[in-house]
This record gives structure tokens, sequence and C-alpha cells, in this order.
């Protein structure tokens, strides 16, 4: 994961990338435009973690909290958990290791499925989530230059991207 840089660049990156790709292929304002998305992504997201260290949690961390919190009783099996996430197995498995070793969360049998483990919160867990969810809110979740207005246009601009890709019907 990219952390801000040290010191903003002299240059905007992808305005120089671009340069160097509109003299030898085609697409530069499709390029520029996944750049920058992949770009601000990993910006908020290095934003959104300074904000959660404190409260031992990354971002990653922090979603599989609140997926649990939604639930009706605070508990999924971890391959749904993948689902709704959009992660890897294994990183599931990794994020629900390091949630349980905080005792955030913690493994139960599913009652119905022998073969399926289910994920649970804790008090703790919940107490966190409160906590790491006023600070967020507080940063306006890392998008704190937007105005309502702008924050609106960004889901709305991202929201048939998500559709095509099957995100949602």
């Amino acid at each position: 994961m990219a952390a801000k840089p040290a010191q903003p660049l002299p240059f905007d990156p992808i305005d120089e990338a671009a340069r160097h790709w509109e003299s030898r292929w085609e697409g530069v304002l499709a390029m520029r435009a996944v750049t920058s998305l992949m770009r601000v992504q990993q910006l908020v997201i290095a934003r959104l973690d300074d904000v959660l260290r404190p409260h031992g949690l990354t971002f990653a961390r922090y979603e599989a909290l609140v997926l649990l919190s939604f639930t009706r009783r605070g508990e999924l099996p971890l391959g749904k958990m993948g689902n709704r996430l959009q992660v890897h197995p294994t990183s599931v498995t990794s994020i629900v290791n390091r949630l349980e070793a905080s005792g955030l969360v913690r493994r139960t049998p599913h009652p119905r499925d022998g073969r399926t483990v289910l994920a649970a919160i804790t008090d703790e867990g919940r107490t966190v989530v409160e906590s790491a969810t006023r600070d967020l809110v507080a940063g306006g979740f890392g998008l704190d230059v937007l105005d309502d207005s702008q924050l609106e246009q960004v889901t709305e601009l991202l929201t048939p991207l998500r559709r095509a890709a099957g995100d949602f019907v």
C-alpha cells in the first residue's frame, strides 16, 4: 500500500505519465482517469490507516468489523465476508486472524454446517468500531477537501463503473 509521499512531488506524476503515454499509445484520457483513481485510492487508504492506527486497525480490518456490526447476529461465514469485502479468501483469513488476536472478533463453528467457520464481532470489537467510526467521520473519511456536492458527484461518476463491473444489479 502506497503511503503519502514525505514531501509533495514538484510535478503532477499523472500529467508526466500522460505526456509520455500519448507519444506512444492511444487512450490517454482513460489512462489518466484510471491512474488518478488508483493514486487517489492509495492516498486515501494511507490517510484512513493513519486515523485508524491508534485503534489498532487498518482500513481493511475496520471494514470487516463494520460488516460484522451490520449483521443481525454480529457474525458471518468467512467466505461471505470475502465476497462482501471483495477480497481473496486468504486475505479474509489474515484479517480475521489479526482481529481475533486483538480480541475484536472470535471464530465460532457454524451451527448447521460443520465445514463453515463464522467470524463474530465481540463487545470490544463493537466498542472499537464505534470509536474508530467517530474519528473517520470527523476526518471526512479522508475526503474532507470535497464539499457535499462534490462527494455526490464522485459517487455518481463511480456508480456506473461499479454496476458495469457486476458489483451490484
